[in-house]
């Protein structure tokens, strides 16, 4: 009989900011950089229903272009610099701002619900079911 792995749960909020298997914590949530890998290379939970799709891309680059006008409005009215210092300033710090929220928001939206629908979660739970590796 092999043996069982027993994994603490960790937060699932935690989890996916740091892309982690939202099971055992310890597994890769992505094989790319913002591809989901197809299974934890850890504890083998399935990966295959995790897939939020453009979801938190939309909200990272809603959130994001707020702070940007934000501050975009700010330095206009404080400094009034020349339109290419706009454009020298805010296109890079737009791009680097999304893109570098755009995997713990993609971890934590396509990381979330897995709890839920895993052995250790609610579902599995109520259903009885336990996990092996």
């Amino acid at each position: 009989m092999p043996a069982r792995k027993k994994y603490s749960p960790p937060s699932p909020f935690m989890a996916g900011l740091k892309s982690r298997c939202p099971r055992c914590g310890r597994g890769r949530l992505f094989s790319g950089y913002l591809t989901i890998a197809p299974r934890c290379r850890v504890c083998k939970l399935n990966f295959g229903f995790a897939d939020s799709g453009d979801g938190p891309a939309v909200f990272i680059v809603l959130i994001a272009g707020f702070f940007i006008v934000v501050a975009v409005l700010i330095v206009e009215v404080r400094y009034q610099p020349p339109y290419w210092v706009h454009a020298a300033l805010w296109l890079p710090l737009t791009g680097i701002l999304s893109l570098g929220a755009a995997q713990a928001g993609q971890g934590d939206a396509g990381g979330a619900p897995i709890p839920a629908q895993c052995p250790r979660g609610p579902v599995g739970q109520a259903l009885g079911q336990e996990f092996e590796t």
